[in-house]
């Protein structure tokens, strides 16, 4: 057991680190390379609608079949809307909620939680029921035993 005992923990020890690698972790030295990376330009990467004032431009519209494949704003909620920052004098486009798609949504789930009510109150019903014939009959045969 003495000589096996450094060969099983070096074969837990590579287990985890495979483990590791498989599930996606990174060394910390990787981690702070991709971390400066990052902090290099936050600038340039930060739209101008987060880090100024904005004016909108156009209203919260659908994404059209060429937007939805080409413009990645499109891909959360498939509306966009046209920004304008008159600091950076720059026009972006961000992803926004359309006040149209939002009450389909919410009908829909009021829709589909009626259904569900619905369902389960004919599943008490019948359930009841069940109960009722068995009760009677329960008292029926004590009825008939006397």
């Amino acid at each position: 057991m003495g000589s096996r005992g450094p060969a099983v923990s070096r074969c837990c020890a590579l287990y985890a680190v495979l483990g590791a690698l498989v599930c996606g972790l990174r060394p910390a030295a990787a981690m702070a390379a991709s971390d400066e990376r990052r902090s290099a330009s936050p600038v340039a990467t930060t739209p101008c609608w987060q880090v100024e004032d904005f004016v909108v431009a156009q209203e919260c519209a659908g994404c059209s079949s060429f937007e939805v494949k080409t413009l990645p704003e499109c891909v959360p909620t498939g509306f966009i809307e046209k920004i304008s920052c008159p600091t950076s004098k720059r026009e972006e486009v961000k992803s926004c909620r359309s006040a149209v798609m939002e009450a389909h949504v919410f009908w829909r789930f009021v829709g589909t939680m009626m259904c569900v009510a619905a369902v389960f109150a004919v599943l008490v019903v019948c359930r009841q029921r069940v109960l009722d014939r068995k009760a009677l009959e329960k008292v029926r045969k004590q009825i008939e035993s006397i």
